[in-house]
């Protein structure tokens, strides 16, 4: 792999390289709300020249060159351990992602998509780091934040997500515990069945997911039917990234 390079230009956009624009409330990661633009960037379309990629394999060196290159460029804003709580976060809006969660459940297109071409789309000042990074350089750093990840984690996010949304009434306790269910049956089968995932946005991710899991009778029309609402509905309350 071609040995990664962190040049000066990228400490000089580290304030600049953060997923959000500089809010006036100062507010930004814990003042999230329906018009952060989460919804729009689950639902939004990969472009063409990016939908098709994947990425190739990694090994031990590329993720720790990936993991330079993430302190460099991503750890002001997205967190040492990438759960958007890094020291420019705050003052940012949208939040930045929480990648440890965020990154598992992604395409490898989406996420070289979000890399190469920066926030514009969304609205936020994130740069387009396709000027200053290789492919490799990019498929390294796409590795390292998957390695962000681990299961309990991923269990306590959403445990404390669902609290905060029963607390503000927006759905049940049951709804809460089908969510969680139907959740941790999607994380299983994305794991055992990576290779047939096909390359999409987030949206045409999980409805492959939930389509698959009833054909195979491993959960019920209802209880994705109700996953993917309770999905938009923490969506819409700034609640989930």
């Amino acid at each position: 792999m071609q040995k990664v390079i962190v040049s000066g230009l990228l400490g000089a956009l580290l304030l600049s390289g953060c997923g959000g624009r500089i809010s006036e409330t100062g507010m930004g990661h814990e003042m999230m709300g329906p018009g952060s633009g989460m919804s729009s960037r689950h639902h939004a379309s990969i472009p063409e020249e990016y939908a098709s990629l994947q990425s190739p394999a990694m090994s031990a060196t590329d993720v720790e060159a990936g993991g330079a290159l993430y302190a460099s460029m991503c750890a002001s804003c997205h967190g040492d351990e990438g759960m958007g709580d890094g020291p420019s976060a705050s003052a940012l809006d949208p939040s930045p992602s929480p990648i440890a969660h965020t990154s598992s459940m992604l395409s490898d297109g989406y996420l070289y998509w979000r890399i190469a071409e920066g926030g514009a789309t969304f609205g936020t000042t994130m740069p387009a780091w396709k000027g200053s990074l290789t492919e490799a350089n990019i498929w390294s750093l796409i590795a390292y934040m998957r390695s962000l990840g681990s299961p309990a984690l991923d269990a306590a996010f959403h445990e404390d997500m669902l609290a905060q949304a029963v607390e503000q009434g927006l759905v049940s306790e049951a709804e809460s515990e089908t969510f969680l269910l139907v959740h941790d049956t999607l994380d299983e089968y994305r794991s055992t069945h990576a290779d047939e995932i096909p390359q999409g946005g987030m949206d045409e991710n999980q409805e492959y997911l939930l389509r698959e899991l009833v054909k195979a009778g491993t959960i019920t029309q209802s209880q994705a039917d109700d996953f993917a609402r309770i999905h938009q509905v923490l969506l819409d309350a700034g609640l989930m990234e």
